[in-house]
């Protein structure tokens, strides 16, 4: 029998579990628009307060995944998602995004899902405006750039067009809620394998949950101890993998990777225009701590990727895609398709 929201939020009021098939129908209500901005507020507030469960979120990620706009991707033999929640206050340069062009040049297609910035100075769509990309695509254009470029940039808003529904109550309530943390769990192109940043320690062991009843092949979700959403230079890296349907926890260290500590400070940015420069630095093979967190976490998503068989594997190819130049190669080809696919625009003078 289908919940009411009324029935839903008095079950988080009393800190019990909203069932799957509930939740479900709840989402499907919440977005055909059929649920009050004052009930959508109200819910998400409960969840919140009560702590979604790891069915919770599956179940919303389900609704999500099934009213996208998908990119038709054929099975690549080795297919991954780089994506991070945000909200980690770092206001770091754009780290997954810059590792992506990594990544695409060590032979893996990157099937990324990303939006203009919330929280930070740049968002991931910001920055590939800045480095002269078109984030325009559909989702024909997004699966020919896929092909040809083994990159995919899919532009959340253009995919899902159902959470219009909710985007001017999340704009009010102004804190994060149920919508913050599904945003990565629904990529429209069903990457099999994925690297994903938490902005908090808790949703590590959450969120790797979440992907294993999503039927994710290889996952590693990660929070840096410093409060970053990526692995992290600063201090040692909260990590829970799903691989072959189990889940393990660990914590990864960079010296144990090779990597000297160094703080997240120095990764900071004003702006996307200066997260361009430093992406820019760092696939032109400039040393210094950009280029190491990079390398870091572009191993780590090939590792993911399962084209390395450790992340320290990884490390070693991500570090040759960037010494050849064939990461920076990969960004300027990624332009390049990104501006042919992207429809004309239109001069309104």
């Amino acid at each position: 029998m289908p919940i009411t929201p009324q029935q839903a939020l008095q079950r988080t009021i009393e800190h019990r579990e909203i069932f799957h098939d509930e939740m479900v129908d709840l989402m499907r209500q919440i977005m055909r628009g059929e649920v009050s901005p004052t009930m959508v507020a109200a819910i998400t507030t409960g969840l919140r307060v009560k702590k979604e469960t790891v069915g919770e979120i599956a179940a919303a990620a389900q609704v999500m995944r099934e009213m996208s706009l998908k990119v038709d991707a054929p099975a690549y033999p080795y297919f991954v998602d780089i994506v991070g929640t945000g909200g980690d206050s770092a206001n770091t340069f754009n780290i997954s995004t810059c590792s992506m062009f990594v990544v695409a040049a060590a032979g893996v297609n990157v099937a990324k899902h990303g939006n203009r910035s919330v929280s930070s100075k740049s968002g991931s769509a910001d920055v590939l405006e800045a480095l002269g990309a078109r984030i325009d695509l559909d989702p024909a254009a997004v699966a020919a750039c896929l092909a040809d470029t083994r990159i995919g940039f899919m532009f959340a808003p253009n995919h899902h067009p159902a959470m219009k529904v909710v985007a001017p109550v999340r704009k009010e309530m102004g804190v994060r809620t149920l919508f913050n943390i599904l945003g990565p769990l629904t990529n429209p192109a069903g990457a099999p394998n994925m690297l994903m940043g938490v902005f908090h320690p808790d949703l590590v062991g959450i969120q790797v949950r979440v992907l294993q009843k999503l039927g994710v092949r290889h996952a590693l979700v990660v929070h840096g101890k410093d409060g970053l959403d990526e692995i992290s230079l600063g201090a040692s890296t909260l990590v829970g993998e799903l691989r072959d349907g189990q889940v393990s926890e660990y914590e990864i260290h960079p010296e144990e990777l090779g990597f000297a500590m160094a703080s997240s400070r120095q990764l900071a940015v004003a702006d996307a225009d200066e997260s361009r420069r430093r992406v820019i630095e760092v696939l032109d093979n400039q040393p210094g701590v950009a280029r190491d967190i990079v390398a870091l976490n572009a191993g780590a998503a090939l590792y993911a990727a399962d084209l390395a068989a450790s992340i320290a594997e990884g490390v070693a190819l991500a570090d040759e895609a960037i010494a050849t130049g064939e990461a920076r190669a990969k960004l300027d080809q990624f332009v390049v398709a990104t501006r042919r696919l992207a429809p004309a625009i239109k001069d309104d003078r």
